[in-house]
C-alpha cells in the first residue's frame, strides 16, 4: 500500500469529538500564566512543520468585544451580562473563524477557551451547569494544556507587567474586597481551585507554569507533534 493510503487509511481510523478535518488546541489557565506566550510558540513550530495554523484569543470578535470593553469601562456589566456577552463573542468566532479553519484542515490554536466562562462565571456566581449548557454547542478540544501558576507569582508578573492590576482579573466587580491586592488574591485563589475541577474532569495536561517558557514549549511541542504523527490533522 502507498504512502498516501496508509496516511488516508490512518485518518479515516481516528476519531475525533468535533468531527472536523483540523486540530483543535486549547491553552488555558489564568491571567500571567504564559497562555498567549505558549500559544506564539507553538502556532510557529506548526507552520514551520508546514500545517496551517491560525490563532484564536479570548475576547477578539470584532462584533462584540468592543460591546465588551465599553461595557467594563462604564461598569454596566452584572453577573449575567458579563456571561452572556462573552459567549456571544465566543459564538461569533465559533463561527466565523474556528469551525471554517477546522473545515479546511487547520490547526486552530486557542489562547483560553469555554473553561475560562466555567471559571470565571462559576466564581461569579452562576451555577456550572448553567454555564455548561451556554457552552454545550462548544467544539471539543483535541488537547487542552493548563498552565497553573500560584496566586503569588501571577501577582508579580501582572505587576511587573502593567503596573496595575486589572478591575475585572481581581474580582472587584464582585464585591470580594475594597483592596485590589487582597481582592486578587482571594478571587484568583478561587478560579484556581476551579480550573482543580475541570483539569479532572476535562483531562487538561497540567503544567508547572512557573517553569521556563523553553521548558514549557518542548513539552506543548512534543505532545502536539504526538497527534501530528498520528494523522490528526487531514
Amino acid at each position: 500500500m502507498k504512502t498516501k493510503e496508509k496516511l488516508n487509511k490512518k485518518s479515516k481510523e481516528i476519531k475525533k469529538a468535533h468531527g472536523y478535518d483540523g486540530m483543535l488546541i486549547v491553552v488555558e489557565g489564568t491571567d500571567g500564566s504564559g497562555k498567549s506566550t505558549q500559544v506564539n510558540m507553538l502556532s510557529q513550530f506548526i507552520k514551520d512543520k508546514s500545517y496551517g495554523c491560525t490563532v484564536s484569543e479570548w475576547k477578539t470578535s470584532r462584533l462584540i468585544s468592543g460591546v465588551i470593553n465599553e461595557a467594563k469601562e462604564k461598569n454596566m456589566l452584572n453577573t449575567t451580562t458579563y456571561s452572556l456577552l462573552y459567549a456571544a463573542d465566543y459564538t461569533d468566532r465559533l463561527e466565523n473563524e474556528i469551525i471554517p479553519a477546522l473545515k479546511a484542515g487547520f490547526v486552530v490554536l486557542m489562547d483560553r477557551y469555554i473553561y475560562t466562562a466555567y471559571v470565571r462565571d462559576s466564581v461569579r456566581g452562576h451555577d456550572i451547569n448553567w454555564v455548561k449548557n451556554l457552552y454545550g454547542f462548544a467544539p471539543k478540544p483535541d488537547l487542552v494544556f493548563y498552565l497553573n501558576v500560584p496566586t503569588e507569582i501571577l501577582i508579580k508578573r501582572l505587576i511587573a507587567k502593567n503596573g496595575v492590576l486589572d478591575y475585572f482579573a481581581s474580582g472587584r466587580d464582585i464585591g470580594l474586597s475594597t483592596d485590589i491586592y487582597s481582592s486578587f488574591e482571594i478571587y484568583q485563589k478561587r478560579c484556581l481551585e476551579e480550573y482543580k475541577k475541570l483539569k479532572k474532569e476535562y483531562n487538561f495536561i497540567e503544567l508547572d507554569g512557573t517553569k521556563s517558557k523553553e521548558e514549557l514549549h518542548e513539552k506543548i511541542k512534543t505532545k502536539v507533534q504526538e497527534l501530528l504523527d498520528k494523522g490528526f490533522v487531514q
